[in-house]
């Protein structure tokens, strides 16, 4: 319900901005043109906020802070006869963890090498492809928040074997 109210209203603005850059008092029309050259740099601003995302995913700015975690992980299990048996279960449940965004890094990498081998044609973007690039920026932000909360998490694991010691 609310969604369609939002459409009906953004219908309604669109409507009126049209209206008045063609047919509005001068005043109105400088107003639509000013509105229209906003749009143009927020829609511009995120192209390339996109762009510098895929940038970074691709330069595998994520791979190098899971391969870092692993090596940490490693280094715990080397000295686990020094820590207690709660510390390797939490040991063994961050890596887990690790393991599933190593999973979902993979298919989101594959999602884009598809996309990535598309015919790129002149005309504008399907709605659905549109939906499918939201749907993967998602992805990537829900990827990228997982991931900070594994590295918080595997930090206080370090610290707390580290104290054990």
């Amino acid at each position: 319900m609310i969604r369609f109210v939002l459409k009906i209203a953004a219908l309604l603005i669109a409507g009126i901005l049209v209206y008045n850059y063609f047919f509005g008092t001068n005043e109105e029309q400088e107003s639509s043109r000013k509105v229209f050259g906003q749009i143009r740099g927020v829609v511009t601003s995120v192209g390339q906020l996109v762009q510098s995302e895929k940038d970074k995913f691709d330069a595998g700015k994520y791979d190098a802070a899971l391969e870092k975690l692993g090596g940490a992980y490693k280094a715990i299990r080397s000295q686990a006869q020094h820590v207690d048996d709660k510390v390797i279960r939490r040991l063994d449940e961050l890596e887990g963890r690790k393991a599933e965004l190593e999973q979902e890094l993979d298919q989101i990498e594959a999602a884009d090498q598809k996309v990535a081998d598309m015919p790129k044609s002149k005309k504008k973007p399907s709605e659905a492809e549109l939906e499918q690039a939201e749907k993967q920026i998602r992805r990537k932000a829900e990827l990228f928040r997982e991931l900070q909360s594994l590295l918080r998490d595997s930090d206080a694991l370090l610290q707390e074997a580290g104290k054990e010691k």
